[in-house]
């Protein structure tokens, strides 16, 4: 990869700037290439990769076999639409099914999308129950996504406010609360949408008792238990779905992230019940589960449930909890998480300890205003966990004001 020159690399974010709507809070740099664990910027400086493209590269940057299904794929058919069958989609659903309590798959294009789907399912659902069961019961620290549906379901009040009035009859209650949830959820209740583990919220795990009691709540009810784990997901905890570490299962489980390993991709998955609802033309997507992307996500979804692989992940993140655990600063309040998905709770806000990162070369995430979040790409090892360590050590008491 050639090294770009300043005037080069300015030009980039000068078109950016220019051209690119402002959504986005970028780093100062502009990316390159990557390999394995690590990124590299227009000048051959290099970053080893704790975010993963928040929680996207499972296997890291440029992986031989995601590049070859890719390149494979792409010599015979790129895109065909949803008219038409293609073999890497119906293989891919049945790998999903295969490998989880659904019984049929909905393709589309990114997490927040899943959600728009399912939020729609659900509505279908409860409205052929009986008339007016369309509440939607979600919780506080929860993030759905952005588009006008699933910010109805994230109780943020900065992200919601400048779009109001938003979609109607959703409930917020306390997370990991179960007498509130309890109130909330009743005859009126289409849905419950819960992440079994809040990934922008914080990295908050629900308690086993939490989500039993949610699934009993939803049974009572004929409400539909719908897991978010666009995040949390795909190996990402040491288990192939976050769910299987609380014993439980949803009746509507919505993912994307790691799936499409690095290219635009969601799902949702569902039980027959829900399935049997949905007709043809009740939703559509003209790019979703394409040839490309479903053949990239056969190879993630058998490359991520490899025990050996979920071995390695439970691993390396018992191996990083304890390391940081190490690390000794009245700056850091808590570490927790499980597997791959790391929280390290500050009494500040991160914001400074994460370009400190970019200077010592980490990316380093936030999950809120005052909890760094580690996503590091399932394949990191020991030796990228030490270099790690030895950053934070370096940075943690020495970056911010005091």
């Amino acid at each position: 990869m050639g090294i770009a020159t300043l005037s080069e690399e300015l030009d980039i974010k000068n078109k950016d700037a220019e051209h690119v709507l402002g959504t986005y809070a970028r780093a100062p740099f502009v990316l390159s290439h990557g390999a394995g664990m690590t990124l590299y910027d227009t000048e051959g400086r290099g970053y080893l990769d704790f975010g993963a493209g928040i929680a996207v590269n499972a296997l890291g940057h440029a992986d031989p076999e995601i590049v070859a299904a890719i390149r494979t794929q792409a010599e015979t058919l790129i895109h065909a639409c949803n008219l038409y069958h293609t073999a890497p989609q119906a293989e891919l659903a049945a790998e999903l099914c295969a490998l989880s309590f659904a019984d049929k798959v909905y393709f589309c294009n990114s997490g927040a999308e899943a959600n728009e789907a399912a939020i729609k399912f659900a509505r279908k659902v409860g409205r052929g129950a009986q008339p007016g069961k369309t509440q939607i019961v979600a919780f506080n620290g929860g993030f759905h996504g952005r588009t006008i549906g699933s910010l109805a379901l994230t109780a943020r009040e900065k992200y919601q406010a400048p779009f109001r009035p938003l979609m109607p009859d959703v409930a917020f209650a306390p997370f990991n609360d179960i007498e509130a949830a309890e109130k909330l959820i009743g005859p009126e209740t289409c849905a419950v949408f819960v992440e079994p583990i809040q990934g922008e919220g914080g990295i908050n795990a629900a308690s086993p008792e939490f989500l039993t009691s949610l699934r009993d709540r939803c049974d009572r009810f004929g409400a539909l238990l719908v897991f978010d784990e666009i995040q949390c997901g795909l190996g990402r905890t040491g288990k192939l779905w976050a769910y299987e570490h609380f014993g439980i299962e949803p009746d509507v489980m919505t993912l994307a992230k790691a799936l499409g390993g690095g290219l635009p991709m969601g799902a949702v998955l569902m039980t027959q019940r829900v399935a049997d609802v949905i007709e043809v033309g009740d939703h559509g997507s003209t790019f979703a589960g394409g040839p490309i992307v479903s053949q990239v996500a056969r190879v993630v979804l058998r490359r991520v449930s490899d025990p050996d692989m979920l071995a390695h992940v439970n691993a390396m993140g018992e191996l990083l909890i304890r390391r940081l655990a190490e690390i000794s600063s009245p700056r850091i309040r808590a570490v927790r998480g499980v597997g791959l998905m790391i929280g390290i709770e500050m009494n500040r806000e991160v914001r400074p300890f994460i370009e400190a990162g970019y200077q010592n070369g980490v990316i380093l995430l936030n999950a809120g205003p005052n909890v760094l979040r580690l996503l590091p790409p399932l394949i990191v090892g020991e030796r990228e966990i030490e270099q790690l360590v030895g950053i934070l050590n370096r940075i943690v008491d020495f970056t911010g004001n005091s």
